[in-house]
C-alpha cells in the first residue's frame, strides 16, 4: 500500500495536525516505511503460538460469586441524618 499526498493531508486533518505543503513528501515516505514494516509482520509464522495477554504466565485471582447484603448496613447509614431499619429516610418530594 502506498500513501500519496492526498492521504497524508487527510490523515493530518483527521489528527488535527498542521502539515505544511513542503512536509507532505517527508511524511508520505515515513508512513510508507511504517506500513512496509507492518506488511512484513504478515510473513511471520504464528501457527503454533497461543494468544496471550502478557509475556509472563498469569492467572486471575477469583473469588466465590455469591450474593450477600455485605453485613455492614449499620455502618453505611451511621452518618445519615435520618435512618430507620438500615434505610435512608428522605423528605417526600412527590405529592
Amino acid at each position: 500500500m502506498s500513501v500519496d499526498a492526498a492521504t497524508v493531508k487527510r490523515i493530518a486533518r483527521l489528527a488535527r495536525i498542521r502539515i505544511e505543503d513542503d512536509e507532505v513528501e517527508r511524511y508520505s515516505g515515513e508512513l510508507n516505511t511504517i506500513l512496509g514494516f507492518v506488511e512484513q509482520l504478515n510473513e511471520v509464522d504464528v501457527t503454533d503460538v497461543e494468544p496471550m495477554t502478557s509475556v509472563t504466565p498469569m492467572t486471575l485471582r477469583r473469588r466465590e460469586d455469591k450474593v450477600t447484603d455485605g453485613g455492614y448496613a449499620d455502618k453505611i447509614v451511621a452518618n445519615a441524618p435520618l435512618a430507620e431499619d438500615n434505610f435512608f429516610m428522605v423528605p417526600k418530594v412527590v405529592e
